[in-house]
């Protein structure tokens, strides 16, 4: 069998031979980056579509490609069942113990019947155990359930973020991530909004517009407040209460107020924020399969839901650099009803959109679906290949061709319609046609067999199950900024004041709280150090030259001595907005006796600099192969991510270079096999034709010598000669058959070793470009002592809210 395992190509099955019904041992090895044109899967219930994707984003994972994968039914959430032990104790929570029944098994024997199914059939296909260990080594999987807490919650409703400037900066992307997110809130109040005519639609948008121009994120409550007292006056030429009078704007606000309200929607308000760099990879950069299950919502749940990723999803691919090499996939199974041919619902435009422009940034989307007739085939025709199962009915066929040809005529490529009828009315149960306008002609293949257990769509209560045993599903904390664990108990000074402890020559600013306060709740301020510095870096290796910000913050206390306190500074980025007053009715807890002394501050102002000089390290990464450093800001795991891609691209120029470095040698080899098999076919051709004259003229002879005279003659003897002459030219003719076919097979030879040696080319070059195998170097960089600029030093007024238990939180960011 064929190596295949390859960096840049995805392993999917074998060449199938329809007409013999059999299948080679030619492995069909799908380039990944073929994917940034986007993928079509189609095929009827049965067809072995959900296996062909799930085996589709093994490969992907096991190339360390993240996946973002919408899942409607459930199906695919099955790329969690992978167990390397390959043995039944893993199997049993899994199966269906209703299928157990019907094989008259019980349960733990049906269980085992699986595992020994499982771990023959990846045997039949080249694979085992070990290929699965890899598989779970190289990603990090998720089950995300929004709006429930059955797997990850999800967070969609508490926050509607700004989008980020490249978006902002772009016009008509702006206006399409807007009515994108207006249309997808109003579905889920059942709202079918136009964005020219409903004015629903129109007030929302502008109210997004207002805010996410100035770079100011919304939430719903914030949202509420101001659909009904909107931040401008007028929407056109009218004001704003002709455009839509007070009431009906008060009956929307009650309507989102409810979902707000609801205990069914508390869940939408928990769990981690809908952010595509976190669902693509973890802190540290490893990739993640992260798979949203929307099984358990309602379809106008759904949509709002798909409507909303779909946006952040093109939010993210704008804000990315240019590629040629494939950097995620969206996969979404069964879109039927979110990309429709006639109907647009909210889903359909930023799919669209998607479809077009993503594939400069290396986003491959793959779309399934076993209703064929549903879906945007005009659309579709941006997708650059198309595997197509069984399907149902001369519709779906019809439906099917219409894209393809589609496909094939924006791309160029030659499309015939009578050949791929006949192909597609002979597919069977995991047989596909795939259609890739990238190769010169389509291909038949068996798909190989998949290294998750596909066990059916998961329920709940296995989501659940999955949740509980998997330490990767856990409920990470909230990541909102308004959450603290309550301060220490503040000491009020009633007596002084306050500021007035504070010298006169120090500088004061106090900072106001974020948030309102309840009437149970008391705003109290406490002071800290504050230190808002500059400092310059400069190594030319790494191609740093630059002055960066250090604002610093430090809550001191009597309990701190004076000399340590620079050990228990925070940074503070951003800063908050400082003001020269103080809220009115606040209280001022008591100042720390060192912060009384005005000699004190000249000490802290003297060692913050060393402080400075000795903490403050800019750290940069380095790969010395691809010769390239982090960018500033840039985390370890971003930096890994970014040489990723970049390995990716260069291993996938360097095969295209070997390709066109080889291509000339098989082509020579490629041909010469052409000839030696035509001369093959002439020498057989001419030895048949020799035997059957020798075979006649010696037949006549010796029926002229037994039927004519009865005396031999020599004219009979030299005909006796001919014939014999005959026959041995012919036997001459069979040696020269035998000459060729040995020279056919020493040309196969030679092909297969011009074969073995490209693929060890490829593979070196996979190895040497390996994220897995590229060294990571980090070079700390200290600030230049004789520039370091203190621009501001004093002390900052941070504001605490406490309860009637006297619990105090943090006012503040």
């Amino acid at each position: 069998m064929q190596d295949f395992e390859k960096l840049g190509v995805f392993y999917l099955g074998k060449r199938r031979n329809l007409k013999q019904g059999v299948t080679s041992d030619d492995l069909i090895l799908y380039d990944s980056k073929d994917l940034t044109t986007h993928a079509v899967v189609v095929g009827m219930t049965g067809s072995g579509k959900t296996g062909l994707c799930v085996t589709m984003l093994e490969e992907a994972a096991l190339d360390r490609i993240p996946s973002l994968v919408i899942d409607p039914k459930g199906d695919i959430s099955n790329l969690l069942l992978t167990f390397p032990e390959l043995n039944a104790t893993n199997f049993r929570p899994w199966i269906d113990e209703g299928d157990a029944e019907r094989s008259g098994m019980s349960p733990d024997q049906f269980a085992s019947a699986e595992a020994e199914k499982w771990k023959q059939g990846l045997a039949d296909w080249g694979q085992d155990g070990s290929r699965i260990r890899a598989l779970r080594d190289a990603v990090e999987m998720r089950i995300y359930t929004p709006g429930s807490n059955a797997g990850r919650p999800l967070s969609i409703l508490k926050n509607f973020a700004a989008p980020p400037p490249e978006i902002r900066g772009d016009a008509d992307a702006f206006r399409e991530h807007i009515a994108a997110a207006a249309s997808g809130l109003l579905a889920l109040v059942g709202v079918e909004a136009d964005p020219i005519r409903s004015r629903e639609h129109i007030l929302i948008s502008k109210i997004l517009e207002s805010a996410w121009s100035a770079g100011k994120d919304l939430d719903l409550a914030r949202l509420i407040a101001e659909i009904q007292t909107p931040p401008f006056q007028r929407l056109g030429v009218l004001e704003i209460d002709n455009f839509f009078p007070h009431g009906d704007r008060a009956a929307l606000a009650f309507s989102l107020n409810n979902l707000l309200a609801s205990p069914t929607f508390a869940n939408w308000l928990k769990g981690e924020s809908l952010d595509v760099k976190r669902l693509l990879h973890t802190p540290a950069g490893k990739p993640c399969i992260s798979i949203m299950s929307i099984a358990h919502l309602s379809e106008p749940q759904r949509m709002f839901f798909v409507t909303i990723l779909l946006n952040e999803v093109l939010a993210w691919v704008r804000s990315q650099a240019g590629t040629s090499s494939l950097r995620a996939i969206l996969y979404m199974d069964e879109v039927f009803g979110y990309f429709p041919p006639t109907a647009n619902p909210p889903s359909k435009k930023p799919m669209l959109t998607l479809l077009k422009q993503s594939r400069a940034y290396g986003l491959g989307i793959v779309l399934a679906t076993q209703n064929p007739v549903d879906l945007d085939y005009k659309g579709l025709s941006n997708a650059g290949t198309w595997f197509l199962g069984r399907l149902q009915t001369e519709r779906d066929k019809l439906r099917v061709l219409e894209g393809l040809e589609g496909a094939s005529a924006q791309s160029g490529a030659a499309f015939v319609r009578s050949d791929m009828e006949a192909t597609l009315a002979g597919l069977e149960k995991r047989v596909f046609l795939m259609n890739n306008v990238q190769e010169n002609q389509p291909v038949v293949f068996e798909t190989r067999w998949a290294m998750s257990y596909l066990c059916g769509p998961l329920t709940r209560a296995q989501i659940q199950r999955l949740a509980q045993t998997d330490e990767a599903i856990a409920t990470p904390p909230s990541s909102s900024s308004s959450s603290h664990s309550p301060a220490p108990s503040i000491t009020l000074d009633s007596a002084i004041g306050g500021q007035q402890a504070i010298p006169k020559e120090v500088s004061q600013v106090f900072v106001a709280p974020v948030h309102p306060l309840d009437a149970s709740e008391s705003l109290i301020y406490r002071p800290a150090l504050l230190a808002l510095t500059r400092l310059y870096y400069s190594k030319s290796t790494c191609n740093i030259d630059t002055w960066l910000p250090a604002n610093l913050r430090v809550e001191t206390s009597d309990d701190i001595a004076p000399e340590d306190v620079w050990a228990h500074a925070l940074g503070w980025d951003p800063l908050p907005e400082f003001s020269d007053q103080a809220s009115p009715n606040a209280q001022f807890a008591a100042v720390p006796a060192a912060m009384q002394r005005s000699k004190q501050f000249g000490q802290w102002e003297t060692q913050l600099k060393d402080y400075l000089y000795r903490e403050q390290e800019l750290v940069v990464w380095g790969c010395s192969e691809l010769k390239v450093f982090s960018k500033l800001g840039e985390t370890a795991g971003e930096f890994r991510v970014r040489l990723e891609q970049l390995a990716s691209e260069q291993r996938d120029l360097s095969v295209e270079k070997l390709r066109s470095f080889y291509a000339p040698k098989f082509q020579v080899i490629q041909d010469r096999i052409k000839r030696a098999s035509e001369r093959i076919e002439r020498e057989k051709e001419q030895y048949q034709q020799r035997r059957l004259d020798s075979i006649l003229h010696t037949g006549s002879t010796i029926l002229g010598a037994l039927l004519g005279r009865k005396k031999l003659s020599a004219t009979n003897v030299s005909k006796a000669s001919t014939s014999v002459r005959s026959i041995g030219r012919a036997a001459s003719q069979r040696g020269d058959i035998g000459r060729a076919e040995d020279s056919l097979e020493s040309l196969n030879e030679r092909w297969a070793d011009l074969q073995r040696e490209f693929d060890v080319q490829v593979k070196a070059q996979g190895a040497k470009l390996n994220v897995a195998n590229l060294k990571l170097d980090e070079f700390r960089i200290r600030p230049r002592k004789s520039d370091i600029q203190v621009q501001k030093f004093g002390v900052v007024w941070l504001p605490y809210s406490r309860d009637a238990a006297g619990n105090a939180v943090p006012a503040f960011r």
